[in-house]
């Protein structure tokens, strides 16, 4: 698996967009290897050829036992071999190199792969305790991109905040609520991005839970870190609001971030938390 691994680094460091493309599909290749069950020879080769192959998908329940999937979990756990970390880098390449949207696509798959990859690997979420990669999420959800990049990112943007109360007190202090109130808002934001962030403000106003994987992870200590501060210039080591603090980071009650959400939504956010209670879209959590 080193060696699919470093051949998807290597393509993923390059400039040219062609073997970024390739580096990404190789990526895709090999979750494809670890989710999805199939004769073992033709798995890895496709993988190698950055190719998807067709083949049936793994319950939940099975990835446990699973020696691929043991494989990966545990090389995720160092920075050297993390993938989560080369595709925010690649993302944020992407990003700077700017365009008129020919790499609106390989940002796409990039997105939909951290997804992936932070769902087989939660650990990995502790990058975005990070200012630097929350603010390249929050960057993206800015009206100059595209509606399929907001939409997307705005998926990431959950997938990288759940169960991760560090994640979302990083999040608020970068005015990310800011940034989705602003969105929200606006007049010029499509229907599809304004369902996504509905769903994003329903998710924002359930009840946190401690997460204990992000608090003895040893990726982000292995990265070169520096100084940073965020876009209100307070620097991102402050103290944020009170709350029960656990090993996940300080945890809000519903009612904080409500009042949080109304300086930016008032008259909404009642709304949103009459919706919750009725349709209970996430299992009934605040009943």
């Amino acid at each position: 698996m080193e060696s699919l691994l470093s051949l998807a680094f290597d393509n993923l460091s390059a400039f040219e967009p062609a073997k970024i493309k390739k580096g990404l599909k190789q990526v895709e290749g090999l979750l494809a290897q670890i989710c999805l069950s199939g004769p073992a020879k033709r798995e890895l080769d496709a993988a190698v050829a950055g190719e998807q192959p067709q083949l049936q998908r793994k319950g939940l329940g099975d990835l446990a036992g699973d020696p691929a999937f043991r494989e990966f979990f545990k090389l995720q756990e160092g920075f050297e071999w993390n993938v989560a970390q080369r595709l925010l880098t690649t993302l944020d390449f992407l990003v700077a190199r700017g365009g008129e949207g020919q790499y609106d696509l390989l940002i796409l798959n990039a997105l939909d792969l951290i997804q992936g990859v932070l769902l087989l690997h939660p650990p990995s979420k502790v990058l975005f305790s990070r200012a630097a990669h929350m603010n390249l999420l929050l960057d993206l959800i800015e009206p100059v991109n595209t509606p399929a990049i907001q939409c997307a990112t705005i998926i990431t943007l959950v997938v990288a905040l759940l169960d991760s109360p560090a994640n979302v007190r990083v999040f608020e202090r970068l005015d990310g609520l800011l940034t989705v109130a602003s969105l929200f808002k606006s007049r010029e934001t499509g229907r599809e991005v304004k369902f996504r962030l509905t769903e994003f403000l329903y998710f924002y106003l359930t009840p946190e839970a401690p997460s204990a994987s992000m608090a003895s992870s040893p990726i982000v200590s292995s990265t070169p870190t520096s100084p940073t501060r965020d876009r209100a210039g307070s620097d991102t080591a402050s103290q944020q609001g009170s709350g029960s603090k656990a090993n996940g980071g300080v945890t809000l009650s519903v009612d904080v971030k409500k009042r949080k959400l109304d300086q930016h939504l008032p008259g909404v956010v009642d709304a949103l938390l009459r919706d919750l209670d009725r349709y209970k879209p996430f299992g009934g959590v605040l009943s």
